[in-house]
């Protein structure tokens, strides 16, 4: 229900309706009867609009206390109107702030003043005035207003998402102001807003209860602003499946894929064709593809399609920029999963996720910068007196980008760009290696290992070596880095040294 359908309704169950400047030009047009609050005040509006409704008649209409004599003789003394109704939409300053090229004007111009003032006095005085601040509320209060008046309960009930608005109304203006003054540090405290979307079904477990809250301060492209095209409703655990198959794609310029099961990739590829990307993905560990969610970074299209719907497969659910048509029939006709399958379309891919990343603890929250990866080849060094074959360097790239989306220990194996042995999550960096190598199998022969973090012996490297690993990347900075360099030299095998550790925990 829009503003207008609204005042129509409140007329017809006989209110009279009080508005200024814009808004009311625009009920009039609608055909509603609208008093003008500078003809109510005496005082007109001025600079631009910034003083309208911030007058003691406004005011002491709404802040009124009704069952007390002497605020009843104050109004009437002064003519007040007793205000039964407060309806505010605030000017859009968060909307106008995310826009790109917008100027610090503006936005300053935006931070309404005389909006969230209405809405504390009329929910301050709830137990009289009922304060409306969003269109979702419309229908319920001209239900209300028609059935004789709102009740106590529903009015507090209002006056709680009034603050609530407000409070998150100044957080937004705040973190404006402060992100233009802020250089670098953390600020000195945190407040978030967050708005409920869904009530899951359940949580990571059937016992745990689960809702899933939209953050409006994220701008990137997200998993919680896609559009559902198929499919039941997402679990708790897909969308933590889902968001880390997004993560990992958006990394990669080329057209690439993964395979995520238990928040973990199990496989991921990059190639010219988003179909063969998908094809060599779901080969790095097919077995544990069974019941896994796909990410893509490009349109799935239609040889894509065909390609997951080949026997054996089972997907959950699948999330890309977009989908053309003829796949999303396809995907949702041809294989046994069709009806379930979830269909996520995201939008075009941007930079990436926030430049924060959050953790709640018993007590408290961590922060901290995200973990981009930053550090390019031309700062890498090769240890070893073996350098690295030219064919080698895009599997040593793939690798060291897919390591850091692992759980630590993490430990991948990389070959034709394409990720073939994952050990993750392992309390000794030996069995995450060996772990790799059983999953790779024969493949290990010829491919590339990275690792987070650094060797703390060269026993990794003997297992490697004896797997036919053909490169190493790792960051450095063990007291044993001479050890693991003298193993690596002495199998032939390039070493090459980021600088910068990327544990996931």
């Amino acid at each position: 229900m829009g503003l207008a359908d609204f005042a129509i309704g409140l007329q017809n169950a006989g209110v009279t309706i009080y508005s200024t400047g814009g808004t009311r030009k625009h009920l009039e047009e609608s055909g509603v009867s609208v008093e003008d609050v500078a003809d109510y005040t005496g005082f007109p509006e001025m600079m631009d609009g910034r003083v309208k409704t911030l007058h003691p008649k406004i005011f002491g209409g709404i802040l009124g206390i009704r069952d007390r004599d002497d605020h009843v003789d104050s109004m009437e003394e002064h003519d007040m109107v007793p205000f039964d109704l407060v309806v505010v939409n605030l000017y859009p300053f968060a909307a106008t702030a995310a826009r790109p090229g917008a100027t610090r004007e503006e936005c300053v111009e935006q931070i309404d003043i005389g909006g969230p003032s209405l809405v504390r006095a009329a929910a301050k005085n709830h137990a009289h005035v009922a304060i409306c601040t969003s269109s979702e509320q419309y229908g319920d209060l001209l239900e209300q207003i028609e059935s004789g008046g709102s009740t106590l309960a529903q009015r507090r009930k209002l006056a709680g998402e009034a603050f609530e608005h407000t409070a998150s109304y100044d957080r937004a203006i705040a973190d404006y102001m402060q992100g233009e003054t802020l250089t670098g540090e953390f600020p000195s405290s945190l407040h978030f807003s967050l708005k409920r979307k869904a009530q899951l079904r359940y949580g990571e477990n059937p016992h745990q209860r689960a809702a899933l809250y939209v953050d409006p301060s994220v701008r990137s492209v997200n998993l919680v602003s896609a559009r559902q095209l198929n499919g039941k409703e997402l679990s708790y655990n897909n969308l933590l499946d889902l968001d880390a198959a997004l993560e990992i794609v958006r990394g990669f310029a080329q057209p690439a894929a993964s395979v995520i099961k238990h928040n973990n990739p199990c496989g991921a590829a990059t190639d010219a064709k988003i179909a063969r990307a998908c094809r060599k993905a779901l080969a790095g560990d097919p077995l544990s593809a069974f019941g896994s969610v796909l990410g893509f970074n490009r349109t799935v299209d239609m040889e894509t399609a065909e390609m997951l719907c080949e026997p054996g497969l089972f997907i959950e659910a699948i999330v890309a920029p977009d989908f053309e048509a003829g796949a999303v029939g396809l995907l949702t006709t041809k294989p046994r999963w069709k009806e379930n399958v979830r269909l996520m379309q995201v939008g075009r891919l941007d930079d990436g996720p926030a430049a924060f990343q959050r953790r709640f603890i018993s007590g408290g929250m961590l922060i901290q910068d995200a973990d981009r990866l930053t550090s390019v080849p031309l700062q890498w060094k090769t240890v070893t007196e073996t350098q690295v074959a030219d064919e080698l360097w895009d599997d040593v790239s793939f690798a060291w980008e897919m390591v850091r989306h692992v759980k630590s220990n993490a430990i991948v194996l990389a070959k034709d760009t394409s990720l073939i042995g994952v050990g993750a999550g392992q309390m000794s960096r030996v069995d995450s290696v060996e772990i790799a190598i059983d999953k790779a199998g024969d493949r290990a022969s010829g491919s590339v290992l990275a690792s987070d973090a650094f060797f703390p012996f060269p026993d990794s490297i003997e297992s490697a070596a004896e797997a036919g690993v053909v490169a190493v990347i790792q960051p450095g900075g063990s007291r044993r880095d001479s050890e693991v360099i003298d193993a690596c030299n002495k199998h032939g095998l390039p070493l090459v040294l980021t600088g910068r550790r990327h544990f996931k925990h």
